[in-house]
């Protein structure tokens, strides 16, 4: 024994403190005097996360109890998904957690973006499943209050996992969608420092639902016709990058009335022709929309027509005159 005990001490010591793991997560090698308190607190910055690490990990104490040097232990977080065109919410459901029907978690999780389809570039939030080995007479109830500190979420772990019981049987596994699994700085520090990887942050998330909440104010600089204000505005928004094309559209809607409004029709035809890149289907509401809009909005559509058909008359020319099949 305490030549084992021994061994995995030099484990410890010659093997980095996080190392990457084969799924979403991490790997954490303990190394002398930690705790599971400890370990919870670097990396969620909660050492109430030890239920986490207990749970994900197979283990049968906690409580801040002392625990083997050189056990690794998996170290969980959410993950993000970037939405490509075309994506549903379904396709990307089974594509993390193996079944459509948990869409509704995706959905959610990520109230920014809520719509029948996601948006495409948007960066989604994936809740962690964590995996809740059921104890003798344990019920959904205890297991929601364990890790949500409400009895009252036992009903949407009961859809998650499409289990009808309240009671569990002892072994049973539930999968519990965990959204605020989210590193720490000091977590993600010391990960980016033993695999010398970036570690996910959902930073983009973060900047598109910044996006959101001001799109609001744009709208009403618009509304109330302080045009200047809207244009400064809505260049600085779609400066910023990484925008989802919904986003992108409804900003390039409003920069067109403001446009329009300041005797610039000629940049509310380009605002409107990068409208209609992202979204060719595009219409504006012939009611609510003044004619000059309008009349933009067409002059944008023979635009964008001229510069796609364009590389097809550059190649016949180029070919002799002969038009590109």
């Amino acid at each position: 024994m305490r030549a084992a005990l021994a061994l995995a001490a030099l484990v410890a010591t010659l093997t980095p403190a996080a190392v990457r793991a084969d799924g979403p997560g991490y790997v954490h090698v303990v190394r002398p005097g930690e705790t599971l308190a400890s370990i919870a607190q670097r990396y969620y910055g909660d050492a109430r996360r030890e239920s986490v690490l207990v749970s994900e990990n197979g283990l049968t104490t906690q409580g801040g109890a002392a625990i083997v040097v050189g056990l690794r232990l998996a170290v969980p977080q959410v993950s993000y998904h970037r939405v490509a065109a075309g994506e549903t919410w379904a396709q990307i459901a089974t594509q993390h957690y193996g079944d459509p029907r948990r869409a509704s978690e995706l959905i959610a999780a990520n109230p920014q973006v809520a719509g029948a389809q996601p948006d495409v570039d948007a960066e989604l939030l994936v809740p962690y499943p964590l995996r809740h080995v059921a104890r003798q007479g344990e019920t959904m109830r205890r297991v929601a209050q364990l890790y949500y500190g409400d009895q009252g979420e036992a009903s949407r772990l009961m859809r998650f996992n499409a289990i009808r019981r309240q009671r569990l049987s002892r072994g049973q596994v539930v999968l519990v969608p965990l959204s605020d699994l989210v590193l720490s700085d000091e977590g993600r520090r010391v990960i980016e420092a033993a695999t010398g990887e970036p570690v996910a942050s959902g930073e983009v998330r973060d900047l598109q639902t910044r996006i959101a909440a001001e799109l609001p104010v744009l709208h009403d600089h618009v509304r109330r016709g302080r045009y200047a204000e809207a244009v400064a505005l809505g260049n600085r928004l779609l400066g910023a990058g990484d925008l989802t094309g919904n986003q992108v559209v409804t900003i390039h809607r409003e920069l067109a009335t403001a446009y329009v409004a300041l005797d610039r029709s000629d940049l509310a035809i380009d605002a409107l022709v990068s409208a209609l890149e992202r979204q060719p289907d595009l219409e504006l509401d012939s009611r609510r929309t003044s004619p000059t809009v309008l009349r933009a909005f067409t002059s944008a559509r023979e635009a964008l027509m001229e510069r796609r058909s364009a590389p097809a008359s550059d190649a016949g020319a180029a070919d002799g005159g002969v038009p590109a099949p």
